[in-house]
């Protein structure tokens, strides 16, 4: 029999997990206005309920203003399909606009974080376009899907604010807006989508990892074909985790076919359904009936074959048929196991809750992306199912439990070895040599597991390096720079406002490092991160370590003569620590060169170009004796 509360561990994470997806706020919009008065922002919430909809129209905020008469109202979450208007159900196909007005108590900045939505946009507040996705159109020809989860941030006015949103879909089954948009600070939805990206790259490394691992022991031993197939599975989630929920891989590479991701996305699933019922039957044959197995694996490869050779548009109808199936097929392996309980088989119990973990977690994420959800707007279903990405921490609640059996059989082994060691030296001290071998051999299992582990820590720190603070400064780091700079040159363009950048480089460092050494050296970096956060960190600026001894710092709506001033107090500043260098070339103490550049973004350049002119400048003040600022104009 196996312990109870191991048994419990992986169940209680999943139910934290899934419990942690909700938010408990309860604010709803009526006849297309939310009110928020009353939010205090202590944390983000949906813009759910009946928004303004205007059926086969394209309206900008300012057409609105007219007397343009609406089709109704719309519940969001969900799709348009088979929704009701001038007495006419709506298809999938189509083009609408969507109108919410939103009252806030006080002028603040806020976010928004977007979902995919079916499957191209435009998104305006308060008349300003501040997001879209693919090309909105009212035809096939003139629109392109695109899936691109993002955040956009706005300058919210204390009373009514507007969202104009923009959709069109010929691409795919269902059309409109079928997750929630969120709302909340800046800094709420930039920790949302950030934790979001984290935790789902730390899912696809896990899996990714877990996968070829077992790839790799099914090429050592090719007798046993269940780690071939469980590799596969893992390696399809994995890439089902990149594709869905942030969709990183569209956020590296943007312009990547829809149609072939959608593709990718499908078949992750449909081959997924065979491969776990393959698995299980290697693992218990006896248990899972090879017929079944096997028309199981026919009737996916044919709808495998459906979603390769022909367009989402058809093979997105076919869906909600495979969802049944797959339905089914869960339903028979839940019936096995819960056959399977009533054995005492040694670790099954483990299996057998790994296994419902990834059940329930796939029946949620085929319920999340099925008719029932998408084409209605039923308050309680969205209430259990409320995201439709938990199939890959299903997966790693399995691994997990997995793991657990394991560790109970090699328990039970190691118990077992102590008990036949002990029998074996009371019946023949001549064994003790045999003893000894299997003690070594014990020994070396123990060695494989430690450096096993140790793999696995060195993956968890390189998936750590990923944060976005440098581990030296705790300034943010280089990829934080990247996207803040992409943001803030956005905003500048919109605001038609000018942008500084400043890139400060230590004088000397290397001498400095090889004077006093590399503690030293942290140590001055974060003095020099001190004296950057004292002059920038109360402001609205971003201060980064761009790497090595350099620093850079994105001023947005501050011009030339601010920013120089700016550059030239820091110099002072870092010179006044008085931080000894006896090996510089310069003075006494540690100094620094900074380049500054400044430019008002027009839709033909681009930040590389600030940054281009602001390493100029810096190279400029190197290369007339350091310890200066220098100014180039873009």
């Amino acid at each position: 029999m196996f312990n109870r509360k191991l048994f419990l561990l992986p169940l209680l994470a999943f139910i934290f997990i899934l419990s942690a997806t909700g938010s408990s706020a309860s604010y709803k919009a009526v006849e297309g206005i939310l009110d928020l008065t009353n939010w205090q922002l202590d944390e983000p919430i949906g813009l759910d309920g009946q928004w303004e909809f205007y059926s086969s129209r394209l309206l900008e905020p300012g057409d609105l203003r007219g007397t343009i008469r609406k089709s109704g109202y719309i519940d969001i979450p969900c799709s348009w399909n088979r929704a009701e208007f001038n007495g006419k159900n709506l298809t999938g196909d189509g083009f609408a606009t969507y109108r919410l007005r939103i009252k806030i108590r006080e002028n603040r900045r806020l976010g928004l974080k977007i979902p995919r939505i079916f499957t191209s946009y435009k998104l305006w507040v308060n008349g300003e376009l501040i997001a879209s996705a693919g090309v909105v159109g009212k035809s096939r020809r003139a629109s392109l899907a695109q899936y691109l989860p993002q955040v956009a941030f706005f300058e919210a006015q204390q009373g009514e604010n507007e969202i104009v949103i923009q959709v069109s879909n010929f691409y795919h089954r269902s059309g409109g807006i079928l997750e929630s948009i969120i709302i909340g600070s800046e800094k709420q939805i930039l920790d949302k989508r950030y934790r979001s990206i984290a935790f789902e790259l730390f899912l696809f490394g896990s899996l990714m990892i877990i996968g070829i691992y077992h790839l790799a022991l099914f090429l050592f031993r090719k007798k046993d074909y269940s780690p071939l197939y469980f590799g596969l599975f893992c390696i399809f989630v994995g890439m089902r985790t990149a594709l869905v929920g942030e969709r990183f891989f569209l956020y590296l590479f943007p312009n990547f076919s829809w149609e072939v991701a959608h593709k990718m996305q499908t078949l992750t699933f449909y081959l997924g359904v065979p491969l776990i019922l393959i698995f299980f039957h290697s693992l218990f044959p006896a248990d899972f009936s090879q017929k079944l197995v096997r028309i199981v694996r026919t009737i996916a490869l044919a709808f495998a074959g459906v979603v390769l050779f022909t367009p989402a548009k058809i093979f997105t109808v076919i869906n909600p048929l495979y969802q049944v199936f797959a339905i089914l097929v869960i339903v028979y392996i839940v019936f096995v196991f819960v056959k399977k309980l009533k054995c005492r088989e040694q670790g099954i119990g483990f299996i057998v809750l790994g296994a419902f973990a990834l059940i329930i977690t796939s029946l949620n994420d085929i319920f999340f992306l099925s008719i029932v959800l998408n084409d209605h707007s039923s308050s309680f279903l969205r209430s259990l199912v409320k995201t439709g990405y938990l199939s890959s921490v299903g997966q790693l609640i399995f691994v997990f439990a997995q793991s657990l059996a394991l560790a109970q059989k090699f328990s039970h082994a190691f118990k077992n070895e102590e008990i036949i060691t002990a029998q074996l030296k009371e019946m023949n001290m001549n064994l003790d040599k045999l003893v000894i071998k299997r003690t070594e051999d014990l020994e070396k299992s123990r060695k494989q597991i430690e450096e096993q582990k140790a793999e696995l820590e060195k993956t968890n720190r390189t998936l750590q390096h990923l944060s976005l603070k440098d581990h030296v400064t705790n300034l943010w780091n280089r990829r934080q720079f990247d996207e803040t700079m992409q943001v803030e040159w956005q905003h500048a363009l919109r605001k038609k406002k000018p942008i500084s950048l400043l890139i400060l480089d230590i004088d000397y460092f290397k001498e400095y490092n090889d004077c006093y050494g590399h503690r030293a050296g942290d140590k001055c970096l974060k003095q020099v991160a001190w004296a950057l956060e004292d002059a920038f960190g109360q402001t609205q600026n971003l201060v980064v370590r761009y790497g090595g001894d350099e620093f850079a710092v994105i001023m947005g709506e501050v011009g030339k003569d601010d920013a120089i001033k700016m550059a030239l107090s820091l110099r002072e500043a870092i010179e006044a620590l008085k931080i000894p260098h006896k090996c510089s070339k310069g003075g006494r103490s540690v100094t620094v060169s900074i380049g500054v550049a400044t430019q008002i973004p027009d839709f033909d350049s681009s930040p590389k170009e600030l940054f281009q002119a602001a390493d100029r400048a810096l190279y400029q003040a190197k290369a007339s004796g350091r310890n200066q600022v220098k100014f180039l104009s873009v």
